[in-house]
């Protein structure tokens, strides 16, 4: 019968007349609930955007310079590599395969007599500059010089340069393996004989964006690599490129297969899965930290309701004496949590993604503010904060905070079913 003489059913009418905004204390509650619902929504997907923004950026970057597989014969190093790069090409999938030359070396700065040497120990990469591959340096990462390879040319990153304090046409020695193997030899021979290093020139300095790329590895030709190994035709391994990386784990099965276990497969995850999984976790547990946020927006939704309920005492013992079931009654202050929620979750869902839209000039803002610097570039190694939206990661941020409302809204509404008409109009 109540439910005929309304348009709308009876509960989420009477929900609606009482969350109506008025000048009283549990109004400000029922507002500041809202708030801190959009608060903790905006904040969530705020962070895990950026974090997934992070991920991606990152995983770009390891793709840009780093194979999405390997393929090497382990133990020693590959003295077939046309014929191997000959059948791992035919798979499916790959896009590129390139012979490398990996492996720590001793560079040595040269300076003016009485001065002391710089000195460290990157790795020398030997790359075929001749092989148009998605695995090598980019020519915009070239900031100053250029790729050049030819004779004994080396291309350094920019932390390394700048450590050791060289520029473009600087010459440097290179004291490899084999340098240091003849110093053995020698010294057990009553004769002196001179073991000389490699020289090599400066031809450029890249920056691809990652710190421990810029500040530990240095390129050179693939034959100069090979000389320095004393690996003749031979090479360390096969770097290999896919036209989607994240199918590497089932190129790699692939591939593994095909070419036995005589050799080696490895994918770009397993090189790096203690950075990518660092990132992961980070974002995990910045997830479940932040999500407390709504968990503290849920206990005030649960105040409000509770001091609601004991102020309409009366009015729900005369609903219940008109026959008003207890379902009804419990669902209309269900339905006043629910409503909070989804307005909360609405509203912080368009902060959010405004925040992540425009998140780049809020922290210029809040710099030429403050003078304070967030996220520094120098660290993080960004031009920009990298942000990506995941609609997964949305409904999750969207549905559990719903989720929570409607569960901090269950014990007003249960007190609320359970009261009594006699109990409620007994001091009426």
């Amino acid at each position: 019968m109540l439910r005929a003489m309304f348009s709308l059913p009876f509960e989420l009418m009477m929900a609606l007349r009482y969350l109506r905004p008025k000048r009283t204390y549990v109004s400000v509650i029922s507002l500041i609930s809202v708030i801190g619902v959009m608060l903790g929504v905006a904040v969530l997907i705020i962070v895990l955007s950026v974090m997934s923004g992070f991920s991606k950026s990152l995983e770009e970057k390891l793709f840009g310079f780093n194979a999405h597989l390997k393929v090497f014969s382990p133990g020693q190093p590959l003295s077939d590599p046309d014929r191997v790069a000959d059948a791992v090409s035919k798979a499916t999938a790959i896009k590129s395969v390139s012979s490398f030359v990996i492996g720590k070396v001793l560079v040595e700065t040269q300076v003016q007599p009485g001065e002391s040497p710089k000195v460290d120990a990157p790795w020398l990469r030997g790359m075929d500059p001749n092989i148009k591959s998605d695995t090598g340096i980019r020519p915009d990462q070239i900031i100053d010089g250029k790729f050049d390879l030819r004779g004994n040319g080396l291309i350094v990153g920019r932390e390394f340069a700048r450590n050791l304090n060289i520029t473009v046409g600087d010459r440097v020695s290179i004291h490899s393996p084999r340098n240091v193997q003849r110093l053995r030899d020698s010294s057990k021979k009553d004769g002196d004989e001179a073991v000389l290093p490699e020289e090599f020139t400066i031809r450029g300095i890249f920056d691809v964006g990652y710190f421990e790329y810029n500040l530990s590895v240095v390129i050179c030709s693939l034959a100069n690599a090979q000389d320095l190994y004393e690996l003749k035709d031979s090479v360390h391994g096969l770097m290999v490129n896919l036209a989607d990386p994240f199918q590497a784990p089932q190129a790699q099965e692939e591939l593994q297969a095909k070419l036995g276990f005589k050799y080696e497969v490895t994918t770009w995850y397993q090189e790096n899965s203690s950075t990518l999984d660092a990132v992961m976790v980070e974002k995990q547990v910045m997830f479940y930290l932040l999500f407390f946020i709504m968990i503290v927006a849920a206990f005030g939704i649960a105040s409000s309701l509770i001091t609601f309920v004991i102020q309409k005492t009366r009015e729900i013992g005369v609903l219940k004496a008109l026959g008003a079931t207890d379902w009804q009654i419990g669902r209309v202050f269900l339905l006043q949590s629910v409503i909070v929620g989804v307005i909360g979750v609405m509203l912080g869902c368009v902060l959010g993604l405004a925040g992540v839209i425009y998140r780049n000039e809020f922290l210029d803002l809040m710099r030429s503010w403050t003078g304070f610097e967030l996220f520094p570039k120098k660290i993080y190694n960004f031009n920009s904060l990298p942000a990506e939206i995941i609609p997964n990661d949305i409904m999750i941020i969207c549905g559990g905070s719903i989720l929570i409302c409607i569960i901090a809204g269950i014990i007003p509404a249960w007190n609320a079913a359970r009261m009594r008409p006699v109990e409620a109009l007994r001091h009426e």
